[in-house]
């Protein structure tokens, strides 16, 4: 009897449609596709486990899973959806630059920058931008679209498969450009503040957001996250009552509203009051330090009254601002 049963559980119905990305799946999701396909659901932290600590790039290395269930994985699955189209490495080898495809075709900038013990990704959160800042050079291609959570996870994915194949001398040609600090293992923090507007991807950038910090995902501390935002006022408040301890950065860059609309056009819609009401209520409901942006351009925001301006704005804040 106990042998038909075992016979049962290993008929796994076959997938008749494309891949999807499986950094987009949630543990609760896959356990809930191993019950579908009549699989003891822990396979599916074996599967996390290979995916997120190993950084398996193929289902036929999960020894520990049985044959039939890493070839349904197979099909079900991708676990390589981002291809490097052109990769540069700075001239003191400390940030790496890598233009990733789509499988639509469509591409985005990741960048991996390291520091004596620290390797931070920039994340990328859309294709292109809505919000039209003059000064970036992704605003200026409008939005093509929002990435899934899965293209954001796998940005960091890319970056942790290069730095363990680094520390094991395979990384090829690129390697021998970049000088990793031997402290260095792993990815140890990331910024959302690569293309995009991370707050109008909100749903898709928490959940990435979730995998990358579970114990069963990549398991990285929410406090070495910063979440980036133009200042959009709705999402700043939501994004304070969100119980993860994500860190929160404001791209300011002038701190009056006739400036600040050509800067950053969305001030257009919450203009700087309303943009330090929501900043300072994020403060008070989360007690953690945020931090405003300031790109300095030479004759635009540079000016000593500019600095008075935001001096008297962010006023009695726990603040920080990066110039």
């Amino acid at each position: 009897m106990c042998a038909v049963v075992n016979q049962e559980i290993k008929l796994i119905p076959r997938a008749s449609v494309e891949p999807q990305n499986f950094w987009s799946l949630t543990l609760p999701e896959l356990e809930r596709v191993m019950d579908t396909w009549r699989q003891p659901t822990y396979r599916a932290k074996q599967v996390f486990q290979w995916a997120y600590k190993e950084l398996a790039d193929d289902f036929a290395q999960m020894s520990n899973l049985p044959r039939e269930l890493r070839e349904r994985l197979a099909e079900a699955y991708s676990l390589v959806n981002l291809r490097a189209e052109r990769e540069l490495v700075s001239n003191d080898r400390q940030t790496y630059k890598a233009l990733l495809a789509l499988p639509d075709g469509q591409t985005i900038e990741t960048v991996l920058m390291l520091y004596e013990a620290r390797a931070t990704v920039c994340v990328s959160s859309q294709v292109g931008c809505a919000i039209g800042c003059p000064f970036c050079a992704t605003g200026q291609m409008g939005l093509q679209r929002n990435l899934n959570a899965g293209e954001i996870v796998e940005q960091v994915i890319h970056f942790s498969r290069f730095l363990r194949c680094w520390h094991e001398g395979q990384a090829g040609e690129l390697g021998s450009k970049i000088s990793v600090p031997a402290e260095i293992q792993s990815v140890t923090n990331l910024v959302f503040m690569g293309m995009g507007e991370p707050l109008a991807n909100y749903n898709n950038l928490w959940r990435a957001i979730r995998n990358l910090n579970a114990a069963h995902g990549l398991g990285m501390g929410a406090r070495r996250m910063t979440v980036s935002t133009s200042g959009l006022v709705p999402r700043i408040e939501q994004f304070a009552r969100e119980p993860e301890e994500v860190n929160l950065a404001i791209s300011l860059h002038a701190a009056n509203d006739e400036l600040r609309n050509l800067m950053v056009p969305i001030n257009k819609k919450w203009p700087v009051a309303r943009l330090m009401e929501a900043a300072r209520g994020y403060i008070a409901a989360t007690n953690r330090r945020l931090s405003y942006e300031w790109a300095l351009i030479q004759g635009v925001n540079d000016a000593p009254e500019r600095a008075e301006e935001l001096a008297a704005a962010i006023k009695s804040q726990l603040c920080h601002v990066n110039v």
